[in-house]
């Protein structure tokens, strides 16, 4: 397992990336730990490299609705395991990477709302390399180890827990959240999720920080 820079990163996978088939690329982190962020980053240092080169299937675009968290109870812990159609987003990394030429649309997550949009980006054909970034797609539990068979390269971002806390506490707030609701919000799920990514995934090829 080796620890990089992000630029290193970028470096490796241009180097990994060939002729052969789409490059699929994991990366994993708590929440908090700036997965979306650090996608974003690295795309664009790839598509410096050759415009349209890469793109982003993010896994929080396969949240269940909250109409279903609901009736099956589990709408407080939304954002664990649990909350995610984890067979929808298997079946969506094989549809990338079948590569038959075809633009294919995949969800995405919208934080203003709490619902994830169906269709709402296009990843073309051209995109060769396809970065995915979520909590859990290195947990090592049956539902998720699938997965794994997926991905040619895995990346986890380290980052120290208070770190994730402060971090995941400044999001809340943000949304307006304080007091009893806060507290209940980060303790009943943020940093339980943020502990069983941290103690929970298997260890990736490469890590990203200075945690």
């Amino acid at each position: 397992m080796s620890r990089l820079t992000l630029d290193d990163l970028a470096a490796l996978i241009l180097a990994r990336q060939g002729a052969a088939g789409r490059l699929v690329v994991a990366i994993a982190g708590s929440p908090g730990s700036g997965k979306s962020t650090t996608a974003e980053m690295l795309r664009e240092r790839l598509n410096a490299a050759s415009p349209g080169l890469a793109d982003i299937l993010p896994m929080d675009g396969f949240h269940y609705d909250d109409l279903v968290l609901e009736a099956r109870g589990h709408r407080p812990r939304k954002g664990a395991p649990h909350t995610f159609d984890v067979d929808g987003l298997a079946i969506m990394l094989d549809r990338l990477r079948a590569d038959d030429g075809r633009a294919v649309a995949v969800p995405v997550f919208d934080r203003a709302i709490e619902i994830a949009r169906a269709g709402a980006r296009i990843i073309e054909p051209a995109a060769r390399i396809i970065l995915v970034e979520g909590n859990y797609l290195l947990l090592d539990h049956p539902d998720w180890r699938a997965l794994r068979t997926r991905f040619d390269l895995t990346v986890m971002l380290d980052v120290p827990e208070a770190v994730l806390r402060q971090r995941l506490t400044d999001r809340w707030l943000g949304l307006g959240l304080t007091g009893q609701a806060l507290t209940d919000k980060l303790e009943g799920n943020d940093l339980p999720n943020m502990r069983l990514v941290l103690g929970g995934s298997v260890a990736a090829d490469v890590v990203v920080g200075d945690g």
